[in-house]
């Protein structure tokens, strides 16, 4: 099980090219219902200068929860 990575979409490219970002915005943990000190615990990075939501990385989150639930 590894732990998800956000990615983010690069400047100048009209939202075209993405690359992996530094954390999650706290947007993105409220979306997926991961509260910031249980995000920390899980060991999820947190960006705290983002302010955007994506998708992608809302169903990463909620994926890399049920995982960790699992166990």
């Amino acid at each position: 099980m590894s732990k998800p990575e956000a990615i983010v979409y690069k400047p100048g490219t009209g939202g075209l090219k993405t690359r992996k970002g530094r954390g999650f915005s706290l947007g993105e943990l409220q979306e997926a219902g991961i509260d910031p000190r249980l995000a920390k615990k899980l060991g999820i990075y947190i960006d705290k200068r983002r302010k955007s939501i994506h998708k992608e990385n809302v169903e990463a989150l909620k994926k890399y929860l049920e995982e960790v639930k699992k166990q």
